[in-house]
């Protein structure tokens, strides 16, 4: 692309050359040999060049990393636009501006720091071009277009395969999301952007395949539309795809692959063996190519992700399945061959195994399998005497099965975007939105055929597109600056637009006409070509193929074969295949061919032309675009290896012209290619002539001035810039070379003059020094002598001081340790003597008692055993002697009475044991009684607990488990007692066998003893009921402990103190809050409690009002109440001020808690009461006035509330057996009390026992303290960061004889903006301070603000270039001095570590503004100038450093090497490694910290406010007073 050329060449001229290998290499012009120039090459070798063949070359630009914006360029040409990228490049700055134009490198490598969110805060509402450009910057660009001009806008991204494009528009949608957001929707909270890319795995699988260049090539284009509400919110998305590649599904060439899907189909596993299929080898339609596999890529995960993906987008299990079994059918189609059938131009199934594929096919497909034979060997031709059916070769079924193939597959993929669209959802209502295209680039192959012809077609209208937005942006940029543009030429190519689409003689047209005719071949088609494009300027013949055609584009040459033009750009319609699957049994697949119209189905084909589809598609897509307002990313694949740090220039400046950028460069070097501010232009020029610098002020007359001195002309100035016609700015440079090389001679010859006096001053000098130190150390021996004598003196009488009382103090110090520890010896044995005889004593007791409760049992049990003995001997006596009498007559009757007296005798004794049976029966029952009422009052206990665990919500659920482990123990009792009852049963069997006694007495013996028996079963049930009790009273005793260590826990509740916001709007605070707890007011009498009830024995104490009506009492119940509810009210609404540093109003509000007995009541309101009148005056009040007041005052009374409020613990009781009965245990009350107390700090207050409301009430409290704080801090971030983003770039300073005199120090840049920082610190301290604020609040605020002054001036520095310079870090370290001295003036008090939060930008400035940055070695800069920053922010900054000033150099390449290896290597390991700082945003301090900082406060030192005496509630008060 050659330039014009007013440049003048002489020897030593810094040029570009030529090269075959590189394109382009920097060259030094050594000599002239005719009309031809001799060069050096940077490596050595000499070459003779045309001089209209050299570019010139900035060799100012070598000492730099390059520009950020193209136009910047010195010289704008094709190779100073290659270098730059690779400059660029190398030092991972893959982003690069031509203007309005974004080019994007892909880097090959995880670039993390790049992308997070707080790179996108630091982008979102940036003016374009200020920060580093960014595909953010473009995306935030467009965004606040559509805002502000309410116009509809689009992003264009193209390049070719593998430049990153999908990854970029993916980028690009995150932006749009995170500063758009989205409109709520029900049941989806998922944003727009996470569902448009979570339906991308799916629309790769279908869409996208391997080619030559790209395993993930997309094969088809698409057009993302996110659509905005009227707030700018995202309310929708839609997505179009143009030109799906059809061929590919039946066609493919080695080494590219078919679409993903089939092959991870293939690998599914069972899914694969469900449809027959197996490895991709086996299926005509995969194997053409020999790749099946992808390097790094598994089939079968990335099947799973095609499915997940599916699921996401909401396609059911019943769809997922027809799909792939639709895709298993193509692939089974693919393997059916025919050959030659018996009749003529017939064709059968070729062998078995087509068979069986064509039954599979049928299958799948749930059609009839001799109807798709059919369908495929035959067609059917109507006319008017009926339907003729005609038979099809060979060629023509395989034909139709291909046609068949791609019918299926194109209908299944504008089915799954339909889905996906209906699953992302649109909004009909959105009238703006922005566009994303990401469509393939300009393609040239060795072999092009159609597809490569349609998508080069798709690239020239993108370009006519993009030439006319470049002209546009540089008439607006002519008219901005005011100046005369009317003769700059257009470049257009409108010609080759014309050469393929017009009618009816384009290409395009000629293809469709000769697809019209079935007879028609490419060489048919390329004679028409010839025919009528034989003069065309872009069309021309090859040499060496009469069918093949060369066509001129935009980006070069493409030679196109047009063997396969006819047959691809055929797209028949055919009615039987339509039917064949209209009719499928299967849902899906009917689904996807409706049924045809009754005139289109008359027709057995119906034809439609791919070109002219895709015309119309493009034609479509252009109109949206020209709607639009358009941004253009040009993605750049660096090489073909897929490398990092690898760059392949030929292959970039081929993509950069495909990608229009070099174009853009042409449009630019039309106009005026160069542009330079007028003080950029004064700078660099202003030195060729000195004498107009110091006669005027104004840089446009400085410029002007100089041009028509150097005699130049055509150039024009605008309001801000001088614009200069290509070549201009060689010339100026060749001046300048010229007067830099005179003004170097004469400071070598002034230099050498200096270094020779300077050594001679330095010789005298160095004989008088000499002399000097002989005097001097003479004199300092003597000196030293003296003052080791007077040293030795002092040291030995500070010393024997130092031993003496050290002595004194260690023996001192012993003497206290050893009387104190034998104190606490004595004690502490009186202590354990004492608790060991309790526990002696006790044990004792329980084992007397438990030795006599044995042996009284034992005893019982033995007197039982001889008496039933003894009975039984007597009987058995009794019984021989009757036996004997009964043998004697007339002894029947004597026998007759006796046993009716003895059975009398039993009788009596029957009842007897009756009763002592009923007796033993009633001792149980009261054991079992006393049982009872012990698991009763246990019950009570337990209900006690559980009460109290309500409270604490967090430990419910280990709580409830416990209780349910109490009602299992319960349950385990109960069933024990039905036991107890079952005795009695047995009991009553008993009595039955006694009425048996007649018959057996032997019976009622067994009876007796079965009856013992189960007597002591049921005592040793009884024990292991005991037992289990012991176990339920360990249990108790656990969770007593428990509950105990749920006071430490309460801070969980912090979080939610301050969360509960008003339920009804207020009108007023005093009647607000009346009405809201109007309710705790006016309960029922039979419910109604005292608002303060307190647990305190006066509450048993009859009240004064006991001879009043319950209504009197409520009345003056509610009075009162409301009294102290104004009272309050009044105390927050009020600026009561301050008494000798101490807030008035948080001691009026605790002076009245505290009389009330509110922190021992167990129910209250006032404290909700309190804490939401609080949060009313913050919303309603300055809040510059009213925050650092309430701080002060919460924070007041959040120390009063913490040094005298004890929290008791929950009291858990544990049974004990005692005497035959449970017997509860005392409660153990256990006392959390002041940490004062043990550091020794005591206020003198008395401690009062807390409950639940009071420890909530302190926990909101600290929660609002902390809300205050962040309300102040962000508040102060909010007006401190416009001023901030004034300090950190130097502001520009007029010119004049002061500033440019060579005797005059550099002129003091203004500081009026560090000023006004220091202002509004002064001004932050004083309302502080006047608040009485503690000083231990001032110091974290500081902190944190510095902290935030630091991290904002870093990112600016890292984010922004022109901040990266000499002369801009000498203007922030000087304001940095200001601040250091504000910090000191602030005193540590106040100020604390403030001045360590600036680290980061100190030592990145000091880093700047020293000079000799290349001597340094990576290890001095991280050790010694930048210890504190990373090695990825020591990088960036040292590719974007620049002197402005003195024109040294950054640090040298070795460094540069190093810290890109590391952070490479970094890459790999780390998940984010931004090199941005992020803002802290937390409460940096504790309640605790509170505690420790702040000083006690007497609240009942205070003098009440005047109005206090209105209300009678705080009457006490004023009496105290007095």
């Amino acid at each position: 692309m050659p330039e014009p050329k007013i440049m003048n060449l002489r020897k030593g001229s810094k040029v570009w050359a030529e090269d075959r290998d590189s394109a382009w290499v920097a060259a030094e012009v050594a000599d002239f040999v005719g009309k031809q120039v001799r060069v050096v090459t940077a490596t050595g070798k000499k070459v003779l060049a045309l001089p209209e063949k050299l570019h010139p070359r900035d060799a100012d630009d070598e000492e730099h990393n390059g520009v950020d914006d193209m136009t910047k360029l010195t010289y704008l040409n094709e190779p100073e636009v290659l270098y730059n990228l690779e400059r660029r490049y190398e030092l991972n700055d893959i982003y690069t501006y031509t203007g309005s134009i974004l080019i994007a490198v892909n880097p090959f490598t995880k670039l993390p720091h790049l992308y997070n969110v707080h790179m996108m805060d630091q982008y979102k509402g940036a003016p374009f071009g200020q920060l580093s450009p960014h595909v953010f910057a473009v995306a935030d660009a467009s965004f606040r277009a559509m805002i502000n001009e309410g116009k509809s806008q689009s992003i264009l991204v193209s390049g070719e395969s593998g430049a990153g494009k999908t990854e970029t528009t993916k980028l690009i949608m995150q932006y749009l999301t995170y500063v758009g957001g989205r409109t709520a929707s029900a049941g989806d909270d998922r944003t727009v952007e996470q569902q448009v890319l979570e339906s991308n795995p799916l629309l790769e699988a279908f869409g996208n395949a391997r080619t030559v260049r790209n395993d993930n090539s997309s094969r088809f284009g698409k057009f993302v539309e996110i659509q905005f509400d009227a707030n700018g919110r995202i309310s929708g998305a839609a997505i179009r795809t143009y030109l799906l590649e059809r061929s590919r599904v039946v066609q493919i060439t080695d080494p590219e692959r078919n679409y993903h899907c089939f092959y991870q189909l293939c690998a599914s596993g069972r899914d694969a063996e469900k449809y027959n299929l197996g490895h991709p080898s086996l299926f005509h339609y995969l194997n053409q190519s020999k790749t099946y596999e992808l390097e790094g890529v598994s089939s079968a995960d990335e099947y799973l992700k095609t499915r997940r993906a599916m699921d996401i987008v909401g396609i059911s299990s019943e769809d997922q399945e027809a799909i792939f079994r639709t895709l298993a059918g193509i692939l089974h189609l693919g393997n059916i061959e025919f050959s030659p059938g018996k009749e003529h131009d017939s064709s059968v199934i070729k062998d078995q195994k087509s068979g069986f594929h064509m039954q599979m096919a049928a299958n799948l497909f749930m059609c009839d399998v001799d109807l798709l034979l059919a369908t495929l060997s035959t067609r059917t031709i109507q006319t008017r005497e009926g339907n003729i059916v005609k038979a099809l070769d060979c060629n023509a079924a395989i034909a139709s099965r291909d046609a068949l193939a791609k019918t299926i597959y194109a209908r299944l993929f504008d089915w799954l975007v339909d889905k996906i669209n209906r699953s992302v959802g649109q909004d009909p209502n959105s009238r703006v939105q922005i566009g994303v295209l990401d469509i393939y680039g300009f393609e040239c192959f060795e072999r092009n055929s159609f597809e490569q012809f349609c998508i080069n077609f798709a690239n020239e209208k993108l370009q006519q597109h993009f030439n006319e937005h470049v002209f546009k942006m540089e008439q607006e940029e002519y008219s901005k600056e005011e100046i005369n543009w009317s003769y700059i030429e257009f470049i257009d190519n409108q010609d080759v637009l014309d050469l393929i689409e017009k009618k009816p003689i384009g290409i395009i047209a000629l293809l469709d006409e000769a697809c019209m005719f079935p007879k028609s071949t490419h060489e048919t088609l390329s004679t028409k070509l010839f025919q009528h494009f034989r003069s065309h300027p872009r069309l021309e013949k090859t040499k060496f193929s009469e069918t093949d055609f060369k066509m001129a584009h935009y980006a070069g040459k493409v030679t196109y074969q047009t063997e396969t033009f006819i047959d691809k750009n055929r797209d028949y319609v055919v009615v039987e295949h339509c039917n064949l699957l209209s009719s499928s049994r299967c849902p899906f697949v009917a689904g996807l061919f409706p049924s045809l119209p009754e005139e289109s189905s008359r027709s057995s084909y119906k034809f439609s032309s791919v070109s002219s589809r895709f015309k119309q598609q493009l034609q479509a897509l252009m109109e949206t675009l020209s709607s639009t307002e358009p941004h253009y990313v040009r993605c750049v694949k660096p090489n073909s290896l897929n490398r990092p740090q690898k760059f392949e220039k030929l292959s970039i400046l081929h993509q950069l012209r495909c990608g229009g950028v070099l174009e853009a460069v042409r449009i630019s070097l039309a106009g005026y290619p160069t542009r330079r501010s007028y003080s950029e232009f004064v700078d660099r020029f202003g030195l060729l002539v000195p004498d107009l610098l110091d006669g005027s002020y104004d840089e446009k007359v400085i410029t002007h001035n100089i041009l028509q001195k150097l005699k130049l002309e055509n150039f024009q100035l605008g309001r801000t810039k001088v614009f200069l016609r290509a070549g201009q700015i060689g010339s100026l440079d060749s001046r300048r070379s010229e007067v830099l090389d005179s003004a170097a001679k004469c400071i070598q010859h002034r230099f050498r003059t200096f270094i020779a006096r300077k050594d001679f001053v330095s010789v005298r000098a160095a004989a008088c020094d000499l002399q000097a130190y002989c005097r001097g150390c003479l004199a300092r021996m003597l000196y030293e002598v003296k003052r080791k004598a007077m040293a030795a003196i002092i040291m030995q009488k500070y010393s024997r001081g130092w031993l003496i009382r050290s002595g004194y103090v260690k023996e001192r110090a012993a003497a206290v340790a050893i009387q104190s520890s034998i104190r606490g010896f004595a004690v502490r044995q009186k202590f354990l003597y004492g608790k060991k005889h309790r526990a002696a004593t006790l044990i004792q007791a329980r084992w007397r008692m438990h030795k006599f409760r044995l042996a009284l049992r034992h005893h019982q049990a033995s007197v039982i055993a001889i008496q039933c003995l003894w009975r039984r001997k007597l009987a058995r006596r009794e019984l021989r002697r009757l036996k004997q009498e009964a043998n004697e007559a007339g002894a029947l009757r004597m026998a007759k009475n006796k046993l009716e007296k003895q059975l009398e005798d039993l009788t009596w004794r029957l009842h007897l044991e009756k009763r002592l049976r009923v007796s033993n029966d009633e001792a149980k029952l009261a054991e079992i009684s006393k049982f009872q009422k012990t698991l009763e009052s246990m019950n009570l206990e337990l209900d006690a607990a559980k009460l109290a665990t309500i409270n604490e919500c967090n430990k419910n659920a280990v709580l409830q488990t416990q209780l349910e482990l109490s009602m299992k123990e319960k349950s385990a009792l109960e069933r024990e007692l039905v036991s107890v009852a079952e005795l009695k049963k047995e009991n009553a069997q008993l009595k039955s066998a006694l009425d048996t006694l007649e018959s057996k007495n032997s019976a009622l013996e067994l009876a007796l003893v079965k009856a013992q028996k189960e007597s002591d079963a049921a005592i040793e049930k009884l024990r292991q009921v005991e037992e289990k009790w012991f176990q339920l009273q360990e249990n108790v005793k656990s969770l007593e402990t428990r509950i105990s260590n749920l006071e430490e826990e309460n801070h969980i509740l912090r979080q939610k103190a301050l969360s509960v916001s008003p339920k009804s709007n207020r009108s007023g605070l005093v009647k607000s809050f009346s009405e809201k707890y109007s309710s705790a007011l006016a309960l029922p009498n039979s419910e109604r409690k005292h608002v303060f009830d307190s647990p305190t024995p006066t509450k048993l104490i009859l009240p004064f009002s006991h001879g009043l009506s319950e209504s009197r009492r409520t009345k003056l119940t509610a009075e009162r109440h409301q009294e102290n509810f104004e009272l309050l009210s009044r105390c927050i609404r009020e600026d009561l001020g301050f008494k000798d540093g101490k807030p008035v109003a948080a001691c009026i509000v605790y002076n009245c808690l505290l009389h009330w007995h509110a922190f021992e009541s167990e129910r209250t309101a006032i404290f909700d009461y309190i804490i939401e009148g609080i949060n009313e005056v913050l919303k309603v009040g300055d809040e510059n006035i009213t925050l650092p007041y309430w701080l002060s005052n919460a924070s007041a009374l959040l120390c009063l509330l913490q040094r005298n409020l004890r929290t008791t613990g929950f009291l858990i009781a544990a049974g004990q057996r005692s005497s035959g009965a449970s017997a509860l245990t005392t409660r153990v009350v256990q006392t959390i009390k002041s940490p004062f107390k043990h550091i020794g700090f005591e206020d003198g207050l008395s401690h009062m026992e807390a409950r639940y409301p009071a420890i909530l009430f302190k926990q909101q409290l600290t929660a609002c303290v902390e809300k205050i704080f962040g309300l102040i801090r962000d508040n102060i971030k909010k007006e401190l960061s416009p001023l901030l983003g004034l300090c950190i770039q130097a502001p520009k300073i007029a010119r004049g004889k002061s500033s440019r005199s060579p005797g005059n120090a550099p002129q003091q840049l203004p500081s009026s903006q560090w000023e006004s920082i220091i202002k509004f610190l002064d001004s932050l301290m004083s309302r502080l301070r006047a608040n009485h604020v503690p000083s231990f609040f001032i110091r974290k605020l500081v902190t944190q603000v510095f902290s935030f002054i630091n991290i904002q001036l870093f990112n600016s520095l890292l984010l922004r270039r022109e901040c990266c310079t000499f002369s801009n870090g000498e203007y922030v370290k000087s304001g940095l001095a200001d601040l250091e001295k504000w910090i000191v003036n602030a005193k540590e008090e106040y100020a604390g570590t403030s001045w360590h939060e600036l680290n980061y930008i100190r030592q990145a400035v000091g880093f700047l503004v020293i000079h000799q940055k290349r001597k340094k070695s990576l290890e001095e800069i991280r050790q010694d100038l930048c210890p504190a920053l990373t090695v990825r922010q020591i990088y960036r900054i040292s590719t974007m450093y620049w002197d402005d000033k003195y024109g040294t150099q950054s640090v040298s390449n070795d460094v540069v090497a190093q810290m890109r290896e590391i952070l490479n290597r970094d890459n790999q390991n780390l998940t984010s490694n931004s090199f941005l700082l992020d803002d802290d945003l937390s409460i940096p301090f504790s309640t605790e910290d509170i505690d420790m900082a702040i000083p006690s406060i007497d609240p009942s030192d205070i003098e009440p406010p005047s109005f206090l005496s209105e209300y009678s509630c705080v009457q006490f008060l004023i009496q105290h007073q007095k």
